[in-house]
């Protein structure tokens, strides 16, 4: 059933696939999205807006206080009084005012620190929760690395949108209108128009290139994302490229991807050029003309020497930074776009919700029904066509059927991983659909029959089933699940990794920690979906004998193929093609001779095939 029920979980064609790309939404959208995470940093914002006018009111008036120190010093060459005359205060509050920018700089950051790393860490740990809420049929579609990327890349471009904007944008504003008013209120208004008039070419001429280069970042984006969903992919399923040899052929289909990023990377960065030469020559422009218009008012006495001085600083103070406008602007812009990214995967609607008011489940027995139930994953291929079956609490119920009959798919509808199209499935009498799913699932244990374990100690691994257990207990269960004995002969024992979904233990040995885990938890219901198909016969009949005892007064349901695990079941039930064929105990189905009959017969044929073959010859 593995097999078919994941070959059809593709979605149907009018949900989204999760790889697809956000719809678009405006920056100001964004923008609004992301500020209620930093209003409660509100007052924080304040006290850092205010120390970064601080640190540009000082910033502007040093060039005030050089023309000052400069025309201090106008006295003839080699005069006795020379010494006398250089301003030592002016020397100590030019000092003091450059140290006061770094100092109201560094306030700034310092204050809203806190602000830029709470509100991270906030969104971070809402697309966390939501990615966790979101549906089976979502995480089965998605692209781990190109997901992954987009979450980090989201996450940075908070701290880029604060930095960029706080810290670059805001105060060259700031500094752009003192600047233009102390021009305009000493000197020719003329001044204010050509430096004006520079600001406005230069920003105008940014944002249109910036905006045209958009296109070819926004490419470069989607490459990367796709290269690094390539490599991820590739590697983790090492074990599959060894299996056939195909080393070369996964690095050649990286490198392809590698070779579109590199083209991409390319056609950035000559645009790039174009956009920082633009810039220099506007700002060569406008220095040449303020430089000569301030020289003329030097010649006809109109201005002094350190009025020249001054202008000539306030035009290194204003173009420094908007040497960088075009970069800041376009990493704005990405940060927008990176951000959108990641509130597009919280925007990304819930298949399987909670019903508004829903309550906890109330487990009474912990019996389990399934009444007409009708699904598919896709609309065109139904898979469960009206099936009904009850577990009674305290019950033994197995399903049994050849691959691609939907037993599996109880067990996941069991779960509410996917919601029934019809029908409906109730424990002790309650609709799944109207309860919490955490109380839900917290009355369910599992032991799949792929288990996946976390790259972590196998004692984080068995204490995943109930992660507030002790020591004893966690080894207790392992016991139970005839593991501990291996682990103890681990060198390091229960501290032991066990590497990417658990790729360092055998496939017995990551049942067995599935098992352990599961009688951890020790939740009334459980499902077994070839809980031992991956052991040895030896061994299964031990943990068979363990799992029998386990769920001794539990309502349990038992998905098996090979049908020497159920003759114990209180009722077995056949599936075929979505339905049910055969119901009965054991002896009452082999007594019908119907398809239970011949399975077990087939079975039973091939285990005396391998006894035989197997048997020593003499």
């Amino acid at each position: 059933m593995r097999r078919s029920t994941l070959a059809g979980t593709s979605a149907p064609t009018s949900m989204p696939s999760p790889s697809a790309a956000p719809e678009a939404r405006g920056d100001w959208h964004t923008i609004g999205r992301l500020l209620p995470y930093f209003w409660r940093y509100r007052w924080r914002v304040g006290i850092a807006l205010a120390f970064m006018i601080g640190a540009k009111l000082a910033n502007v008036g040093v060039p005030v206080l050089l023309k000052q120190l400069v025309d201090s010093l106008d006295i003839p060459p080699g005069s006795a009084q020379a010494l006398m005359v250089v301003p030592v205060g002016l020397l100590l509050a030019y000092g003091m005012l450059r140290l006061c920018t770094s100092l109201f700089t560094e306030a700034r950051e310092l204050i809203f620190a806190k602000a830029t790393e709470g509100a991270s860490r906030s969104i971070s740990l809402q697309v966390f929760r939501h990615l966790h809420d979101l549906s089976l049929r979502f995480h089965l579609e998605r692209q781990t690395g190109g997901m992954t990327r987009d979450i980090e890349r989201g996450t940075r471009a908070v701290h880029a949108l604060i930095s960029y904007s706080l810290y670059s944008i805001f105060p060259t504003l700031v500094e752009v209108v003192l600047v233009l008013s102390l021009l305009a209120v000493k000197f020719d208004v003329l001044f204010a128009w050509i430096t004006g008039a520079a600001l406005v070419f230069y920003i105008g001429f940014t944002i249109v290139v910036t905006e045209w280069r958009t296109q070819f970042r926004r490419q470069l984006n989607e490459l990367d994302s796709q290269a690094h969903s390539k490599a991820i992919d590739s590697l983790l399923n090492y074990e599959t490229v060894k299996y056939f040899n195909n080393e070369d052929f996964e690095a050649a289909r990286y490198d392809q991807s590698l070779e579109r990023l590199r083209r991409a990377q390319l056609k950035s960065q000559t645009t790039l050029s174009l956009l920082n030469s633009g810039q220099q020559v506007i700002i060569a422009v406008a220095l040449v003309a303020m430089l000569w218009r301030a020289t003329q008012g030097v010649v006809a006495g109109q201005m002094s020497l350190g009025d020249l001085v001054m202008i000539n600083a306030f035009m290194i103070q204003l173009y420094i930074p908007l040497n960088f406008l075009g970069v800041i602007y376009r990493e704005i812009k990405q940060s927008l776009t990176d951000l959108d990214k990641m509130f597009g995967l919280l925007a990304r609607e819930r298949e399987v919700a909670d019903a508004p008011g829903a309550a906890a489940l109330r487990v009474e027995g912990a019996s389990v029904r399934f009444e007409d139930v009708h699904f598919a994953y896709e609309p065109q291929r139904p898979i469960l066509k009206g099936v009904s079956l009850e577990i009674p609490a305290g019950r033994k119920v197995a399903v049994v059927g050849p691959s691609g009959s939907g037993k599996s798919t109880l067990a996941r509808l069991l779960y509410r991983f996917y919601d029934a199209q019809s029908g409906r499935i109730a424990i002790d009498g309650q609709s799944i659909a109207e309860i919490t799913q955490h109380s839900l699932r917290r009355a369910i244990g599992i032991v799949p029959q792929d288990t996946v374990l976390f790259n972590d100690t196998i004692a984080y691994n068995i204490a995943y089933g109930r992660p507030e257990a002790t020591t004893e207990e966690i080894e207790s269960a392992a016991k139970a699940a005839h593991i501990h004995a291996f682990i103890q002969a681990l060198p390091q024992g229960y501290q032991t990794m066990v590497g990417e979904r658990g790729l360092k233990l055998s496939g017995g040995e990551k049942q067995r920690v599935a098992i352990a885990r599961t009688l951890l938890k020790d939740p009334p219901i459980l499902i077994f979906d070839e809980a031992t198909s991956a052991l040895d016969s030896r061994n299964e009949r031990a943990i068979q004998a363990e799992l029998e005892a386990a769920a001794r007064n539990k309502t349990v349901l038992v998905i098996a193929h090979r049908l020497s695990t159920v003759v114990d079941a209180h009722e077995i039930l056949v599936m075929e093609q979505g339905v049910i064929v055969e119901r009965g105990t054991h002896a009452a189905l082999l007594a019908r001779r119907g398809r239970y009959a011949q399975m077990w017969a087939l079975q039973q044929d091939g285990q005396d095939a391998t006894a035989a073959s197997t048997a020593p010859r003499g």
